[in-house]
This record gives structure tokens, sequence and C-alpha cells, in this order.
């Protein structure tokens, strides 16, 4: 008999899948058939939006330069957005006149992956989100400064990368201008969570020699291919425009942050207080969880999941032997004793970021017994930079590097710091993001696209794989992945109760606070993310829960002729895609190794 969160989840990939034709399990081909009228297409469709959209759209982030080779950032302006909006209108209108049955097996999967992409693109600009750029976690300013990392290797790249910074003003005007037009019909990011999110503006603005900023960083080793006299050109130039163009664009965007943004921010908190605020609010739903859910149905399945890991909380209390006060407070004693007592804690940032790469190399000893196909690429681990590092989370992985947050070390308990590498490292982000880059048939849409749902849900997942690796080795680790787990679970409560049900700022952080083993720091920080970003966060629980279930569904199924290698094989060589066709492809594969004998 299904249980409770079975059926609920059932119910909405089922409804979700009822705008995706059945897309069976891509099999190996001996031989390329001839591409037929549909494909042919399709194909046409989405290489030429996606060509434009990479040329129009490009930016940068903490694990890559989206920019490319552009001399230009690029056009934010309203009548780009609504340009944008007619071409993937058009795009959707296109899609809807092909019938996904036309397509191959393949295509059918791409189709549906690419309509959803399209859908929430075209979303995102009738909302008209991008007059709110940023939110506690994440900006327009600060993700600039990640173009500074990717490495330089030609004349032109360097000259491209100075035309970029020349072009920071303009791109900042109309960054504020947006804004403006967001502040005036009350479409903000909420007062309550700015204080503070004006350092990472003024660490750039402020700055007084140029060769001393994060931008001027790939100047300070040039390829030696690059003759001596030429290097000095194009250092001259950098500099001359960090000191013209992006410090000044920084310090204009301080003044306007300042004075006008964070004065007249609205006071309200839900998503749904925005104008049109409940269609925006369950567009974020769909558009992170890709499930057909209500926030009170969301809302209710974290309850359920938050008294079951609690259960699993108190369990690993007792193998510790601790007492606390006494029964009714021992809990809430257990989290003190962690987030205080010095064992916990790394006493200097280098030593963080040691304890992660031992752990991240623990996991390559095992991570070969439980996914049959290792990526190529591989991951560096680097700190978060200073100027960001006071408002991100704990870590940030992606397909290059794993970012550890070595900000205030009094908020980064070891104890977490195993169910965070695997996340966020391998097999979490890095391995699943390298896997679908070197999916070299797969169109570049989807090699390089990212839903939500499946990436966050796959990295939550790998955290629980880590219980199987025997990564976690004492009761503390154990309860720092329990930590994370409820974490995760506390998101579908808190998100749904702070834009759906009207929970204040400090109902959410006490919730948090009283739930997990999370320093006070980053649980503040962590309820400002979600305010200020609502629907990302339910991502990862939702899209756990559902390769949890296909995962029982599969060994279930299967009996002994279950394969774990074989299994993951499935879920990752999909890349990125909409959880009701995950579930379509396993039960394929599910099917075809049952009907294997």
């Amino acid at each position: 008999m299904k249980t409770p969160l079975a059926l609920v989840l059932s119910a909405a990939l089922l409804a979700a899948s009822s705008a995706h034709a059945a897309m069976p399990v891509k099999m190996p081909a001996t031989t390329q058939p001839a591409e037929s009228a549909a494909d042919a297409r399709f194909r046409a469709l989405y290489e030429k939006e996606w060509a434009w959209r990479q040329a129009t759209t490009g930016e940068a982030d903490e694990d890559s330069d989206g920019t490319g080779d552009n001399p230009q950032l690029p056009d934010v302006s309203p009548a780009a957005q609504q340009d944008r909006l007619k071409t993937w209108n058009d795009v959707l209108a296109q899609l809807d006149a092909l019938d996904p049955a036309t397509l191959s097996p393949a295509n059918r999967i791409n189709y549906a992956v690419y309509r959803d992409q399209v859908r929430n693109l075209a979303a995102a600009v009738r909302f008209k989100a991008y007059q709110m750029p940023f939110n506690s976690d994440t900006s327009f300013w600060s993700n600039l400064g990640f173009m500074a990392e990717r490495t330089l290797r030609t004349p032109d790249e360097y000259r491209a990368y100075i035309a970029r910074l020349n072009d920071v003003p303009r791109y900042f005007d109309q960054q504020i201008g947006n804004m403006r037009d967001g502040l005036k019909r009350g479409f903000t990011v909420p007062r309550a969570v700015l204080d503070g999110r004006d350092v990472s503006i003024a660490m750039v603005a402020e700055v007084k020699d140029p060769t001393a900023s994060a931008f001027y960083a790939p100047f300070k080793q040039m390829p030696a291919t690059i003759p001596a006299a030429e290097q000095q050109q194009l250092r001259e130039a950098g500099a001359a425009a960090i000191a013209r163009a992006v410090v000044p664009a920084f310090g204009k965007l301080l003044g306007f942050f300042r004075h006008d943004y964070m004065p007249h921010a609205r006071t309200t908190l839900a998503a749904e207080a925005l104008p049109d605020g409940k269609a925006y609010y369950r567009q974020q739903i769909l558009e992170y969880t890709t499930l057909d859910m209500t926030p009170d149905q969301i809302h209710q399945l974290g309850l359920e999941q938050v008294a079951k890991i609690q259960k699993q909380m108190d369990a690993v209390i007792d193998k510790t032997g601790f007492t606390g006060r006494g029964p009714q407070t021992r809990f809430a004693d257990f989290l003190q004793f962690l987030r205080t007592n010095p064992q916990f804690y790394a006493r200097t940032p280098q030593e963080l970021l040691d304890r992660a790469a031992w752990i991240a190399k623990r996991v390559d000893g095992e991570v070969g017994k439980y996914i049959g196909t290792l990526p190529r690429g591989r991951f560096t681990i680097k700190p978060v930079p200073a100027d960001i590092a006071p408002f991100w989370t704990a870590g940030r992985g992606g397909a290059a590097t794993y970012w550890v947050n070595t900000y205030d070390l009094p908020s980064r308990p070891l104890y977490n710091l195993p169910a965070l590498t695997l996340h966020e490292s391998s097999p979490g982000h890095s391995l699943q993001l390298n896997l679908a880059a070197e999916q070299g048939e797969q169109p570049a849409f989807r090699r390089d696209g990212y839903i939500s749902a499946y990436g966050e849900g796959w990295a939550l997942y790998t955290e629980y794989l880590g219980q199987e690796m025997g990564i976690y080795e004492t009761p503390y680790d154990q309860f720092g992945y329990l930590t994370y787990q409820m974490w995760r679970a506390c998101r579908l409560v808190i998100d749904t109760g702070v834009h759906h049900d009207g929970w204040t700022r400090q109902q959410a952080v006490d919730y948090l606070a009283s739930h997990t083993a999370l320093s006070r720091h980053e649980v503040e920080t962590e309820v400002d993310r979600y305010i200020s970003w609502p629907g990302q966060a339910l991502s990862y629980m939702l899209g756990e829960l559902t390769i949890q279930r296909l995962r029982a569904e599969a060994e279930q199924a299967l009996g002994p002729k279950f394969d774990i290698r074989a299994f993951h094989d499935v879920i990752l060589s999909q890349g990125s895609v909409p959880m009701p066709v995950l579930e379509q492809q396993v039960r394929a594969y599910i099917d075809k190794a049952r009907a294997a004998g």
C-alpha cells in the first residue's frame, strides 16, 4: 500500500507528466537512422533559438563565464526583455504546432525538456522578474566578478574582457532602471533581507588601486605566448577600464541601493503579496519542482518529513549517550552543545579547506562502486570570494569548482562537512554537471541546462548515498547528515509558510533553528534566501524524494537483478530533466531490465 507521501508525489508527477508525451528510455544505436522531417524541423528550431540565446543573454556565475568572448554584457533593457518574450512566445507556438509523437524517442525527451525551459524563460519575462535582478544570496553585480575566474589565453579574449569591463556602466544603468520600475509597482526584494547586502557593492566601489581589484586577476599571470609589450598594453587597458568604468559604476549602484532601493523596498515578505503574486508563486513552484503541487500540499508534506527525520535524529542522540538537562530539553541542549563545542569547528580557513579535500578524496575511493560511468572532468576546491562570503551558503558546487565558505568559522561546523562535500562536489553537483556536459549526443540546451528539481534532488540524494559509502564516520557526522535532511524538509514548510501562509521572518528563523544544528548565522542567511528567492528551496527535497521512490520501485521490481550502478547511470545519463520525464525513463529501464530475464 502506498504511503501518503507516495500518493502525493505520484499524483504530482502524473499531473505534471500530462504535458509530456511518453518518452522511451534512450537506447544505444548501432546505426544512425535518417532524420525525419519532424526531427529536422525541431532541431532547426532549437539550434537557432539556443544560438541566439547564448549571444544575447550570456552571463557569468560561480561555475562558469557565459559571457564568452562577447565584447558586451547582455542588454537587459525593458525593450530587450520584450523582444525576448516575443521570440520565446513564437518558439512556444512553433513547438505547440509540432506533434511530439512524430519525433524520435530521443527527441521526445529533448522536446519535453526544451519546452519547459522556454516556457519558464517566457514566464519570467511575463512576470517582469528582471525588475528584481537579485536576491539575498545571488546578484548581478556579484556574479559579474566571476568573469575574472575564467582563464584568458589570447589577446582577443583579453580585449573582449576589457570591452565587457568598459560596458559595466551601461549594464548597471539598465539594471538600476529596471529596479526603479520594480519599486514603482511594489515588485522588489523585501526590505527585511536587505541589511548588509550593500557591502559586496561597496567592496568594489571603494577600490583605490585598480590592480588590487578582483577584476584585475586575469592580468596578474598572462600567457607567455602573448608578447611582453602587448601584455603591458593589455594590463594598462584593463586597469584603466576598472578605474574609469567598473569602480564608478559600482559607486553609482551603491548610492542607488542605499538611498533609493532600501528605503522604498516593500515591507511584505510573501511572494503572493507581489503584483499577481499568487500566479507568480505557482509559476515559481512549477519551475523549481517541475511538479503540479499546491503550496498546501507541499507544506503538509514538509511537516510529515520533519516528523520522520526528528525520530531519526533522536535515535542518533541516543547513540552518543547525551542526556542534557532532561528529556524535555535534550534535543535543544544537544543543538547547543554542537553549536558551541570547539571540537566541532576548524581553527583556520585552511583547516576547513583541508578537511573538505580529505572527505572528497575518501569519496573518490568509493564512488565507482555506486556509479558505472564516471566523468572525465574534475573539480577544484576554493574559498568563497570575500565580497559575497558573509551572505553565501556554507558551500556551493559546480562542474569546475567546489566553493567552501571560510567566512565566520564558528558558523561552519565540521559535522556538516561530509554531507556538504557529497552534495556540492562528488557524487553531487560536480560529478552530475560534468557527466551532463560530456553527453555529446545531446543538444547543447540539455548539456548546459539545469533543472533545479533534478540537479538539487540528485545532490541531496547523494548525501543519503554517503551512508552506504561509509562517509559518515561518527554519530556527529551522522547527525550532520540528518541536520541537512531536516534542513531541506524545513524548507518545504518555511517557503510555503512565508510565501503562502503569511509567516514572519522570525517564525521562519525559529522553526529552522529549533529543528536543525545549523549555526545561527547559517539559519538567518538561509531564511533570508528563502524569503527573497521564492520556490527555489522546494526543489531539493521534492527531487530527492522522487529519486528515492524510483529507486525503491526499481529494487522491488528487479529484486536480485537490481544493479545500483546501472540504476544511477540511468538517472545521470539523462542530464537535467523534469521529474515526470525522469520517472518515465526509470520505468522504461525497469521494464527493459525485467524483460532481459
